[in-house]
């Protein structure tokens, strides 16, 4: 899969899957029109898409994640490194803390971080 984004209701609808799959699709078009208004061909047409992308997978009416949204937003960081700062994880850092400030609790969570994977 090379796209790694959602727009903001595809994520709404991704979101959707992820807080139920697996699920009957015929239970998806329903929680589609309880939660985003949508028509049955909209959630199909939507869902087909996002299968398309290797994000879901719908077979034999049933829907579920073939990657999880932990992994799935863990994939869209990476890409977002690698497109924007050649794959440079301190210059992706670098330009984020260039507009906002680190917090002390967030500075101690990176430090722990760095301290697990110099442990591995």
């Amino acid at each position: 899969m090379e796209d790694w984004k959602l727009g903001a209701v595809e994520s709404r609808f991704a979101d959707l899957i992820w807080d139920n799959a697996p699920l009957p699709s015929r239970e998806l078009v329903s929680l589609a029109e309880q939660t985003l208004n949508w028509k049955k061909s909209t959630t199909y047409t939507v869902l087909r898409k996002l299968c398309e992308r290797g994000i879901f997978v719908n077979s034999d009416g049933m829907v579920d994640a073939r990657i999880s949204r932990d992994g799935f937003y863990a994939r869209q960081s990476e890409a977002v490194v690698e497109e924007s700062f050649q794959g440079s994880l301190p210059a992706f850092i670098a330009a984020f803390t260039s507009r906002r400030a680190l917090s002390k609790q967030e500075i101690s969570e990176l430090r722990k971080m760095i301290e697990n994977f110099e442990e591995e």
